[in-house]
């Protein structure tokens, strides 16, 4: 059986390192806040050139924390994409907003921003894009939305770690960039674990005290907050595995470019976009006969995922914004096309070239 990715590959590769780190972090005693959380958000914000990066519990947390910091709540509106986690959507609820969605590009399958202008109203607070499945939005465009309205701008870096617009990371254009350490992401932990980046001092400080309970400490708390902080174990796990991301990446995008290479079949192959730098969390296809490739490869003992089987707008849970089939038709096809493919970076060329061909005689 080929899985979607494999952890425990990665795991075999860097065991001695993480046991010495996790058992450095017991014998510490310090298992909250501690040094390790503070060098690995010291790490990742010279990483992203950022002035500022915040561990929290989940990259949901990253999303909610950074939205209510930003002072967005009741009555306010904040535009995204119907083509992502339900996480994104999520964390605006927690706060009170509502998530406002645009269509898609159908290339990238990022929030379209030639349609974001028209959703703006007086209610608009913020634009959320997410880079799906790896491929930088489109950044410059959002901005220039964003400036000219007054409107915030929340990046959902949860698949793109690592990922580029002419050598500049995502999560360092917006007001914050909301990362997941899903432990099937890019960078993964052994467990949940989230991050904000970010360069408004205060705005950090604002975060910080919203992952501790409302509190800088002393037991004194200034708001009512909540509990998320990144772990000091998930910390310490995350920066062994740090030292390896770029490897991580490189090794991912050398196995986009082998998949497009034997890929012969009638599909549709990802796209990177000139000046962006696809890390490849998904190698995701398009495919009129999507079912069809998905049960040839399950018959061969090949994983693959459709994500995402059903758009935002037409989940159960999000009735009450009252979409209905056909308000977001280039997502909703992509949702009836997309297949992603296994994609780590231990995947190897010999199993590439047989998913491959499967593909192709499917």
């Amino acid at each position: 059986m080929v899985p979607m990715i494999d952890l425990q590959k990665q795991f075999a590769d860097i065991k001695e390192e993480i046991l010495d780190m996790v058992t450095e972090i017991l014998e510490s005693a310090h298992y909250i806040l501690g040094p390790k959380v503070t060098l690995f958000e010291n790490k990742v914000a010279a990483y992203h050139n950022v002035a500022e990066a915040i561990g929290v519990a989940s990259g949901t947390d990253a999303l909610h924390l950074a939205i209510k910091a930003l002072g967005i709540g009741k009555d306010d509106e904040v535009i995204t994409t119907p083509f992502t986690f339900f996480a994104t959507a999520e964390a605006v609820i927690y706060t009170g907003a509502a998530p406002v969605f645009v269509d898609i590009d159908p290339e990238t399958m990022n929030i379209d921003p030639a349609q974001i202008e028209a959703k703006i109203t007086k209610h608009t607070k913020a634009i959320l894009p997410v880079h799906v499945f790896g491929h930088p939005a489109d950044m410059d465009a959002v901005t220039a939305i964003a400036k000219k309205h007054g409107l915030h701008v929340i990046e959902d870096c949860a698949q793109s770690f690592g990922a580029e617009i002419r050598g500049r990371k995502t999560g360092s254009f917006g007001d914050a960039g909301c990362f997941s350490f899903y432990p099937s992401k890019n960078l993964g932990a052994f467990g949940d674990g989230g991050l904000v980046t970010l360069n408004d001092i205060s705005l950090a400080d604002r975060i910080r005290v919203l992952r501790n309970h409302g509190s800088k400490g002393a037991y004194k708390h200034e708001t009512v907050g909540f509990n998320s902080r990144l772990d000091e174990l998930q910390a310490g796990i995350l920066l062994v595995k740090f030292k390896k991301i770029d490897e991580y990446n490189m090794k991912r995008r050398a196995n986009a470019v082998l998949y497009d290479r034997y890929i012969s079949g009638k599909v549709t192959k990802p796209v990177e976009k000139p000046g962006m730098t696809h890390v490849y969390h998904q190698y995701t296809l398009r495919s009129k006969q999507r079912n069809k490739i998905q049960s040839a490869l399950k018959e061969n003992g090949i994983s693959s995922v459709v994500y995402y089987p059903v758009p935002l707008h037409l989940q159960e849970a999000l009735s009450f914004l009252g979409h209905g089939k056909g308000s977001f038709p280039v997502a909703e096809q992509a949702a009836e096309e997309v297949l992603s493919l296994p994609m780590y970076p231990e995947l190897q060329d010999n199993t590439i070239r047989e998913i491959a061909e499967i593909i192709n005689n499917a």
